[in-house]
């Protein structure tokens, strides 16, 4: 989603999911070529997102399981949290060791709202918006956190009865809308979040 980002390129130091000397992330294919990688990696996560998803009760594990689908061919460590610290551009992500405590009172706050039921378009988009800000901060994962919330909000919006388009989607203006996001503005991100609200 949005602009090209070759899989691994993050601030990561010391990272064990590259290989030795490089940000290529090891992956089950063995691809040794960041290029490469990223092209097989949006091939295959690309005919898994046209499978039907995991069911599930939009819990932490059913996140996981979104995860693990679609990068099931690629990372051996797919639906697993990470287990290094990650920074993009200077800011840094959640640390690991707090990701699955984060995630619970996320999750926790979702299903008090009722998986956002019986919301107006503008504040299912709102509380949309919020869920999608959050998962983005704790980047649960070493790889693919964009393709995993997107698909998540998909199932989200159908059981909620706000279905979106995803055709609707601009992935740059949306990515652009997700770093704003991350520095505290989700304004950005609910107008391209509303505007994928049926």
């Amino acid at each position: 989603m949005g602009r090209s980002v070759r899989p691994g390129e993050y601030d990561a130091i010391a990272d064990p999911y590259c290989y030795p000397g490089t940000t290529v992330l090891r992956n089950i294919p063995d691809i040794r070529d960041a290029n490469a990688l990223a092209e097989f990696e949006a091939v295959s996560t690309a005919q898994r997102a046209d499978e039907p998803l995991p069911e599930g009760r939009l819990s932490i594990r059913h996140y996981r399981a979104i995860h693990h689908h679609l990068f099931q061919d690629v990372y051996a460590w797919a639906g697993k949290f990470r287990t290094v610290r990650l920074a993009k551009d200077g800011s840094a992500f959640c640390y690991p060791e707090n990701i699955a405590r984060e995630m619970q009172r996320l999750f926790a706050d979702r299903r008090r709202q009722r998986h956002f039921k019986a919301l107006s378009p503008e504040a299912f988009a709102a509380a949309a918006t919020h869920l999608l800000a959050t998962l983005n901060a704790i980047h649960p994962f070493r790889e693919g956190n964009g393709r995993t919330q997107i698909s998540f909000l998909t199932l989200l919006a159908d059981r909620a009865g706000h279905p979106v388009n995803l055709d609707r989607l601009a992935p740059e203006r949306f990515l652009n809308a997700m770093i704003e996001s991350f520095h505290g503005d989700e304004q950005p991100l609910m107008v391209e979040v509303r505007q994928l609200v049926d």
